[in-house]
């Protein structure tokens, strides 16, 4: 009887060590990890997502190794090729090698320290060798040049550099405060620039506007005098007609021009007082006399 009970007390204790052993050899690896591997202290092997096993005692797991994407974001202060102080801010995005996973466990001891390193290396060389405008136009090809230089560096240890950013790039307020008043200054050297070219359209339209104006008024007044002269000629024409002698008729056309010439007077709303002979008759003899005279002198002078 007692021997059966000892029987099945060591039969116990059998199971349970299997079962302690089969779940200290059993492991399982989650998505998007990797568990390295060692064998009395050294390096053994690396074990990727899944269910494994390992010798209980001799093999023991030393590094969960996440190979997920992760962010490191660098700020430094430095200056530019024009002596302009900036604070840059970047960001860099680096995953451990699937094929180098060992590497990056043994051969570096903090990866995001040593990342934070070459950044500031690579970005303190980049950035004095740009004006400050070039500095903000060229932001990409830095970012670009960084992670190249970067991405080298770590890959040696084990590391991929996926994406480099420059996510700002800020001067001092001061710097800050000059450029607004020179973007400023410039907006309104443009502004007036256009102002001064609308305002010389705007001459040159009105200049156009009133030369075409005097041009149509002088055609106006060309042909109103051609006409008053044709339709004197056919008031000669038709005076002598009816055989009047040439000097009765330049009187009569004369006298009907001199009354014209008053009636318009009379009839305009601009007159102003005009003092003429109390004999009209009489007053234009004296003005027929006296535009006589004056063509006659004016046919002796030629």
């Amino acid at each position: 009887m007692y021997g059966e009970i000892m029987g099945a007390i060591i039969a116990i204790i059998v199971v349970v060590l299997v079962v302690a052993v089969l779940i200290a050899s059993i492991f399982v690896v989650p998505q998007q990890q990797a568990y390295i591997i060692e064998r009395f202290g050294k390096f053994s092997k690396v074990q990727f997502a899944g269910i494994h096993v390992k010798i209980p005692v001799v093999d023991r797991i030393a590094m969960k190794t996440n190979m997920r994407v992760s962010q490191l974001n660098v700020q430094l202060e430095t200056k530019t090729l024009d002596n302009v102080f900036v604070t840059v801010v970047a960001s860099t995005q680096f995953r451990v090698n699937p094929e180098n996973v060992a590497t990056a466990y043994y051969e570096l001891r903090d990866p995001a320290g040593q990342l934070r390193s070459y950044m500031e290396d690579a970005l303190r060389s980049a950035i004095p060798a740009l004006t400050l405008d070039d500095a903000f136009a060229r932001k990409d090809d830095v970012a670009a040049d960084v992670q190249k230089t970067v991405g080298a560096e770590m890959a040696r240890f084990g590391f991929t550099v996926v994406k480099t950013l420059i996510t700002a790039i800020d001067p001092s307020p001061q710097v800050k405060s000059a450029m607004d008043s020179i973007n400023a200054a410039q907006r309104e050297k443009e502004a007036t620039r256009q102002r001064a070219e609308a305002q010389r359209i705007q001459i040159e339209t009105q200049a156009a506007a009133e030369a075409e104006k005097t041009r149509l008024q002088g055609e106006g007044q060309a042909n109103y005098r051609r006409e008053i002269a044709n339709g004197i000629v056919d008031q000669i024409k038709s005076l002598q007609a009816v055989g009047m002698d040439i000097n009765d008729v330049n009187n009569v056309v004369l006298f009907n021009q001199y009354l014209d010439v008053m009636r318009s007077l009379s009839e305009s709303s601009n007159a102003k007082t005009v003092v003429l002979p109390a004999s009209t008759p009489g007053g234009y003899q004296d003005l027929y006399e006296q535009v006589t005279k004056a063509m006659l002198t004016a046919g002796e002078a030629k």
